[in-house]
């Protein structure tokens, strides 16, 4: 495995920069607008990281069932004992093989997930196999997101790429990609991400 960070390297919910809150916000609102209209009564969330989403999707399913899977990671399991909801668990396993039954879920999401992962196709094919409804997935879309990295001045030695993105794709290429695992029903570009919910 390569050795990457299992995350984000700066807290990009909790952040001061009034231009990068406005992009996340932007992000949200446009994920959460997808996700309100799915309605979903179960939800696994695939790379949960410290849970900060997946806690406002525990919210909004109104009791049903939401399980938020990551990395073994002591520092994240520490974010998910904060962040608790009687419906809410989290779960250490690889998102490679999915512990779950199939279609066990409505909604299976992948929230800057995929560019991080080694065979992103293979996540995406358990995410399928495991979801009986529909998949919610994003991406930084590329070029945009390098250059509006190195416009920050941020990553230059390695030409924008953020630590621990493997993958890039346009939003062409990444719905080429999806559609061989859905059908792709919605497509959403809040600035620089691209968001596709794809029915399977």
């Amino acid at each position: 495995m390569t050795d990457v960070p299992t995350g984000n390297t700066t807290d990009k919910y909790g952040t001061s920069n009034p231009i990068q809150r406005r992009l996340v916000d932007s992000f949200i609102a446009t994920m959460f607008e997808i996700f309100d209209g799915v309605a979903p009564s179960s939800v696994l969330d695939v790379g949960c990281g410290e849970g900060v989403l997946t806690e406002r999707m525990a919210d909004r399913v109104n009791g049903g069932r939401v399980i938020g899977i990551d990395l073994d990671d002591p520092e994240l399991q520490a974010e998910w004992a904060q962040r608790g909801r009687p419906n809410l668990s989290y779960q250490a396993v690889p998102a490679e093989a999915l512990p779950f039954a199939d279609r066990e879920f409505e909604l299976t999401c992948a929230l800057e997930v995929l560019e991080h992962v080694e065979d992103p196709e293979r996540v995406l094919g358990e995410m399928r196999r495991v979801t009986g409804g529909a998949l919610l997935v994003s991406v930084p879309r590329e070029p945009l997101w390098r250059a509006l990295n190195m416009a920050r001045g941020a990553y230059l030695r390695d030409l924008g790429n953020t630590p621990g993105h493997l993958n890039h794709w346009s939003k062409r290429s990444f719905l080429s990609m999806l559609e061989r695992f859905g059908s792709v029903e919605q497509v959403r570009s809040p600035l620089p991400w691209t968001i596709a919910l794809v029915r399977v």
